[in-house]
This record gives C-alpha cells, structure tokens and sequence, in this order.
C-alpha cells in the first residue's frame, strides 16, 4: 500500500506542513505522530491524507488493523482521483480485504460479488 508524499510546491500552508510532518513521522517509524497529523487532513477531506491513513489502518500501524476503516478511507480517497488509492482499494476489493465476498455461477462462469460491509 503506497503512501502519498505531498508535492509542497503544490500545495502550501498548514496543508503541506502537516502532511510533510505525518510523512516524515511515518517515515520513522512514529505512527502516533503521523496519524495526528493525518487524521485531520483525511476528516477535512484530503485525499492524500486519506490515501495515507488507509495504509495505516491496511498494516496496523498506530491504529488496530481494520481492513473495513481502510476501504472506507481509500474509497473516499480514490473517488477524488487518489490513483494510489484507487490501486491499493482494487487489491482490497480482489483480495475481499474489508468487503463481504460472495460468489454465484451465471452461464458455467463464476462471479464474485464485492460489496463493502456495513
């Protein structure tokens, strides 16, 4: 699960700070300080921040592992563009990480029904 390294010439202010200072902290090995740094970011709706506490919740890293929490957060990132988001919730879904995983026969092919749970 990819993490998101902020471009700070992109973006500036408490933003960039903030998600440079999570991405540093994580970088460390200082899960708690990453995510108090990146839980805001992510409630505020950034899809870095989003993608970056996913991988946290995906690995138990700081937080209880939580496959459900990590689909939520990579889908609100991905739905906003997030590629690595978008890649890292695919594998979830393919590997029925946090999702309910059934399956049916159509026509002599099996399908897999993903649905996220509730």
């Amino acid at each position: 699960n990819p993490l998101t390294k902020v471009d700070n010439s992109v973006r500036g202010g408490n933003y960039a700070q903030n998600c440079q200072k999570g991405f540093e902290a994580y970088e460390k090995g200082n899960f708690a300080t990453a995510l108090r740094e990146w839980r805001p970011l992510a409630e505020q709706g950034n899809a870095d921040a989003q993608n970056n506490l996913s991988a946290m919740y995906c690995k138990g890293q700081g937080v209880t592992q939580d496959f459900k929490e990590a689909v939520k957060w990579y889908r609100q990132s991905a739905e906003q563009g997030g590629a690595d988001a978008q890649y890292a919730l695919g594998g979830m879904y393919g590997n029925g990480q946090g999702v309910l995983k059934t399956s049916r026969n159509v026509s002599g092919a099996s399908i897999i029904d993903l649905q996220p749970t509730s």
